[in-house]
């Protein structure tokens, strides 16, 4: 189980093509902040339909993609 669980399940859940979510409702969503170890996780996502688009540091916000 990954800790990263709660929001793959949002996401898949929401069901748009393509949506974008900051920094901060990712960490009310998974219940822990966004870190480094994202980018480890985040090929988890496509078990899920959804693949992780651009990380933007500046905004900080996150693209999700659905596949297909």
């Amino acid at each position: 189980m990954s800790k990263y669980n709660a929001l793959w399940e949002h996401i898949q859940k929401n069901g748009r093509q393509s949506f974008q979510l900051t920094f901060e409702e990712i960490q009310n969503i998974a219940g822990l902040p966004i870190d480094h170890s994202f980018l480890k996780y985040k090929k988890e996502l496509t078990e899920y339909g959804y693949e992780v688009g651009k990380i933007s540091m500046k905004k900080q916000t996150v693209l999700f993609n659905r596949i297909g």
